[in-house]
Order: structure tokens, then sequence, then C-alpha cells
């Protein structure tokens, strides 16, 4: 792999993050303290949640759709926003 495949890969990957990162964030009621780059994040983190949890349930030929992707970065900014909520500040 050449470096011009690795940079459009990488940027591809963040651009699917960010848009699976903000439809799970729409998914959420409530306020998201999450920025851009929270919110890729989140996206490319449910991505890989998804693909992880499918393969040990469906087996090593399973790859995570778009729904998938978007279940796993429900769950993410679940339980960051939640994270958030029980956090003190002194």
């Amino acid at each position: 792999m050449n470096d011009g495949n690795l940079i459009a890969a990488l940027l591809s990957m963040a651009f699917v993050g960010l848009i699976v990162g903000a439809l799970a964030r729409l998914a959420i009621p409530g306020p998201n303290p999450m920025g851009c780059l929270g919110t890729i994040l989140a996206g490319v983190a449910g991505s890989f949640l998804a693909g992880m949890v499918g393969r040990l349930l469906l087996g090593p030929g399973y790859e995570a759709g778009l729904l998938a992707s978007i279940l796993g970065a429900v769950v993410v900014v679940y339980l960051f926003t939640r994270a958030g909520r029980n956090r003190r500040y002194y």
C-alpha cells in the first residue's frame, strides 16, 4: 500500500466516522458534550465495536454495515455522555 492509498483510506474512514457519529448523536436525546473530533472518534469506535461483536457472534466473515456501525456508535455515545454526567468538578 502506498502513501496515497493510506491517506485516502484514513480520510474516508474519518468521513464515514463523522456521518455515523453524527447519526448516533442524533439518536441519543439530550445534550452531547462532543465536538467534531469526538463525533468522528465515536463513529469509528462504533464501527469497530460493531465489527468485533459481529465477528464474535456471526463468525470471521462478518463485516459491519452502516446500520450496525450506527448502533455501535450509539452505544459509544451513550457511554460517553453517561460518563460525563457522573463527573464531579471540584
